[in-house]
């Protein structure tokens, strides 16, 4: 068994994967890298819910909504903004253009997280991102680079599933093909998933 992680630190390898459902099933273009990761900051989204009875916590119930978070890149490159937000490019003078009445897409939102003894890579499945702000300021003495940031919300596919991630014993194969194709569940794993939203998971599981 290999040794897991004891603390997490700096982000990198940061892509996405533009999502398309039909019906409840999600496929996925070919993740594209995006340069100059900063920060990531997803927190979870969801509300517990008690029942009190007999003069107790009789009943909790919680409510998985995802993660909303802020992205923080050194820029957002000009194919991400025309993939994701839908600008669109003159095919003559190659100039993009927004326009209000286009919805933007949703993606995977693929990254990698270094930690003192391996990295973690992680997929959040169906996410979606607010515009990027546009902006500047004048340089002075020190050229300070202007970042520009997404908040993204990332939410469950049809079927519930709503990120995964690579363990400390996830075979190579799966952590070094991470970011060539969005990693889906086997049949085999949403039996699993299954079981323990059904309540009839077994010990073994």
């Amino acid at each position: 068994m290999a040794a897991e992680n004891k603390v997490q630190f700096n982000l990198k390898n940061v892509h996405y994967a533009i999502l398309t459902l039909s019906g409840d099933t999600p496929t996925y273009g070919t993740p594209v890298h995006v340069p100059g990761a900063v920060s990531l900051a997803m927190e979870q989204s969801g509300n517990t819910t008690s029942f009190y009875a007999d003069g107790i916590r009789y009943y909790t119930a919680q409510s998985n909504t995802g993660y909303n978070g802020d992205l923080e890149m050194a820029r957002f490159p000009d194919q991400m903004m025309q993939d994701i937000w839908r600008h669109v490019l003159a095919e003559t003078d190659l100039v993009a253009v927004e326009n209000c009445e286009i919805n933007p897409a949703d993606f995977a939102l693929l990254f990698q997280i270094d930690g003192d003894k391996q990295s973690r890579s992680i997929v959040m499945y169906n996410c979606s991102g607010t515009r990027p702000a546009v902006g500047g300021e004048t340089t002075g003495e020190n050229k300070e680079p202007k970042t520009q940031s997404s908040t993204i919300t990332a939410s469950a596919l049809p079927n519930g599933n709503v990120m995964a991630y690579t363990t400390a014993n996830t075979p190579d194969t799966i952590k070094n093909s991470w970011f060539t194709k969005v990693y889906l569940p086997d049949e085999t794993t949403q039996a699993k998933i299954k079981a323990k939203i059904d309540g009839t998971e077994t010990q073994a599981s």
